[in-house]
């Protein structure tokens, strides 16, 4: 006889259920991937930095050591050569202030918490924010094959200065390396201006009821203005990028003399170019991005000082208004990065009162974060934390602006480290700071769980101490007159290997600091991935907040929910009462009384 199929089991799914459960699955995950709401766009993007700023932080350990340890070979590699070294340098700093601080504040959260903060539920142009996350991660593919190709990544640097980026005879990378740098950074260009128009006609055209310009919180002013500012930079940079291209394949003469001499071998190029061009395009991009990347953690930092501190943002109109200045005065500056390219007298002149002009904006966004929390009891809470650290770090990086604008000052210390512990401080750390903050504060309303409070303030003690300890001594090497992008500090013939022997301890402390800051991050992987697996608990506003995001959702239940209709705003942000016991949101009629943090 035939074998009878044993009859399934009472409730278990039969094979056809496993199957359309398996298609129910995958549709569904098919779904997600391709999905244009802006928090799975904006996951996208935190996704795209998350990996970048892994990779940026293995090879920013490398360079360390190699500087500290010339002789020390790299597992299943060997030496690090002179131009593997400057390919970690170019590489990394691409890397870090494109794919991380650029991407990350502007267009990962900015598409996270933008619409619900401004009382609307979507982005303005669903598709064309999902292309621009799409070809922000094509960019970041682009960009890593450099490291595969023949002769590997390229050794300009990332800035790209010509003539070492204008020619595949200059050096080692500079070849296919370089073509693809340049493809990835003319992608990323277009990505960015396409996701800042979408940012800049979300706010125009798709507020809530009664959100007024002046009812704004200051994150969405952040947010605004560095869209702003993206769309004139990328512009620019787009444009450098193509001339630099031709530069390279078709003989134009943009950016290079006529009849150049490059290792004994005359380039056939038409007109009469100068790499003082270059410099002039690249850093109308460069400062502005400067601010592209701490707009948004301004912003943020304010709001979360006064929640915390249960105030009102102290002179919030003067705040909105010295937000746009610095948007305005980051693009009239790039000619400080060039004081020591050869400029006019009387340009260095100008270049320089306008660097120290756009120092009183930012001086009066500091005593307004002092003015806000001074005298107050403020809940330290991780994300409080982290914003007191943005506001530590920015102003001790800020600090070395002035000493850097002055001409005289930046020819002896241009090229050394002072310029990269000052840019590390006031800008990369900063960011980074304001990245983890936004990431405590806003957690538990993308996720629905809150990330462990013990273990955050572990990691920011951890960080701050790190990031402090390992970029502050980089300023007196600086002054000791040690050179930034030299592949090794031994062996330099004449007095300089004397010089650069003192600050050997300094270089030990340094390398050992990065290692440290680099492992202080443990703690807050741990904390995500424990806090991930953990079951879901919602909970309604847990920060007493007053912005629209923290606005009760349809669904409670599903982050994802869908609200086309916008809400309405019947004040500013940080309303508090005197006794800072009562908050009334943003989303609160007049009639209902205020709730209380109890």
């Amino acid at each position: 006889m035939t074998p009878q199929t044993p009859p399934p089991m009472p409730g278990a799914p039969s094979s056809r259920g496993i199957i359309a459960l398996r298609w129910d699955a995958s549709r569904q995950l098919t779904r997600s991937v391709f999905s244009t709401h802006h928090r799975t766009v904006g996951l996208g993007y935190i996704a795209i930095s998350a990996i970048a700023v892994i990779l940026g932080t293995i090879l920013s350990l490398l360079m360390r050591l190699h500087l500290t340890y010339p002789a020390w070979r790299l597992p299943l590699h060997g030496l690090i050569l002179p131009e593997e070294y400057l390919a970690l340098v170019t590489m990394h700093g691409t890397i870090m202030l494109f794919f991380v601080l650029t991407v990350a504040p502007q267009s990962g959260f900015g598409n996270l918490i933008l619409p619900a903060q401004i009382g609307s539920r979507r982005m303005a142009f669903p598709r064309l924010n999902a292309a621009s996350m799409y070809l922000t991660a094509i960019s970041l593919a682009i960009l890593i094959a450099a490291f595969f190709v023949p002769q590997g990544a390229p050794i300009s640097g990332w800035t790209a200065y010509p003539p070492l980026s204008a020619s595949p005879l200059t050096g080692p990378g500079q070849g296919t390396g370089m073509d693809l740098w340049l493809a990835a950074i003319a992608l990323f260009a277009i990505a960015s201006t396409a996701s800042s128009i979408n940012t800049l006609t979300t706010i125009v055209k798709l507020r809530g009821d009664g959100m007024t310009w002046q009812r704004l919180p200051l994150t969405v002013w952040g947010w605004f203005t560095a869209a702003l500012l993206s769309i004139l930079a990328f512009s620019v940079l787009l444009a450098a990028l193509t001339m630099l291209f031709c530069d390279r394949h078709l003989h134009t003469g943009f950016f290079l003399p006529a009849q150049d001499l490059i290792n004994g071998i005359v380039l056939p190029h038409t007109g009469d170019g100068s790499p003082l061009l270059w410099l002039h395009l690249f850093w109308f991009f460069g400062h502005p991005e400067v601010y592209i990347a701490i707009l948004p953690g301004m912003g943020l930092t304010s709001m979360v000082l006064a929640n915390f501190a249960r105030r009102r943002v102290f002179a919030y109109r003067l705040m909105i208004a010295t937000t746009l200045l610095i948007g305005f005065l980051g693009i009239l500056v790039w000619g400080h990065h060039m004081f020591v390219a050869g400029l006019n007298p009387f340009a260095g002149s100008a270049f320089a009162i306008s660097t120290m002009a756009i120092a009183l904006p930012s001086a009066a966004k500091v005593l307004s974060w002092l003015a806000t929390i001074w005298r107050s009891r403020p809940r330290l809470t991780t994300p409080m934390l982290f914003a007191l650290g943005f506001v530590s770090l920015f102003i001790t990086g800020g600090l070395t602006g002035p000493i850097l604008a002055q001409p005289i000052l930046d020819e002896y210390l241009h090229n050394t480290f002072f310029v990269v512990a000052h840019f590390h401080l006031v800008m990369a750390m900063a960011g980074v700071f304001g990245l983890c903050c936004a990431t405590y504060y806003w957690f538990p309303l993308i996720f629905r769980r809150q990330l462990s409070g013990p273990l955050g303030k572990l990691h920011f003690w951890l960080t701050i101490f790190g990031a402090y300890s390992t970029f502050l001594p980089m300023h007196l090497t600086g002054l000791a007159g040690e050179p930034r992008q030299y592949a090794q500090l031994n062996g330099i013939p004449g007095p300089s290997t004397t010089l650069l022997q003192t600050t050997t301890p300094l270089q030990l402390h340094i390398t050992f600091s990065a290692l440290f800051l680099a492992f202080a991050q443990l703690p807050f992987l741990y904390n995500l991935i424990r806090t991930a697996l953990s079951p879901a608990s919602p909970q309604e506003n847990p920060w007493q907040a007053t912005t629209l995001e923290w606005a009760p959702e349809p669904t409670p239940s599903d982050p994802w929910a869908r609200n086309p209709e916008p809400l309405t705003t019947y004040r500013g942000p940080c309303h508090y009462s005197e006794d800072a016991t009562t908050f009334t949101p943003q989303w609160q009629p007049d009639a209902t009384p205020p709730h209380s943090p109890e």
